[in-house]
């Protein structure tokens, strides 16, 4: 397993070094958008979140920086070399705490009209939810889990 490096790298709690690398509401909302949604490039993170270029600058900058995401190029046909994102193992397993948030919010603090997405197993369509495993056999891998949305997002 690769070091993640952290702008709060030495502190002695592992609470406070993650929270140094996602602990900014944008940048919940930028793993959110590149681990459920699929996005990768820097439009469409834009597009969907309606975040200030700069912030989202520089949020894409920390998690590359950390090893969350990954830059790749690309071009469009007769475009110029563009820059596309894309999680790493480590931004893979910060599924389950985007789980956890969305989890905790439908229990205390639900959307009046119901959850807007569900977490269900890929290969049976069964509900999951997160919590402590005794035994790591137990444990299903975050790509064996998919969302799948009940509602659109309100505009």
């Amino acid at each position: 397993m690769s070091e993640i490096t952290t702008p709060a790298a030495d502190a002695f709690c592992s609470i406070e070094r993650t929270l140094g690398v996602v602990g900014e509401r944008w940048t919940f909302l930028i793993l959110r958008e590149a681990l459920i949604e699929g996005a990768t490039r820097f439009s469409e993170f834009s597009d969907a979140l309606g975040i200030a270029p700069n912030i989202l600058t520089s949020r894409l900058a920390t998690l590359t920086e950390a090893g969350v995401l990954e830059k790749r190029e690309y071009r469009e046909p007769g475009g110029r070399p563009r820059m596309s994102y894309h999680p790493t193992e480590a931004g893979k397993q910060l599924l389950v705490v985007l789980a956890a948030l969305q989890q905790w919010g439908d229990d205390y603090v639900p959307y009046p009209a119901g959850a807007t997405q569900l977490r269900v197993s890929a290969d049976g369509h069964r509900p999951v939810r997160v919590g402590f495993v005794e035994d790591v056999k137990a444990l299903r891998p975050v790509d064996n889990i998919q969302w799948v949305r009940t509602s659109t997002y309100p505009q």
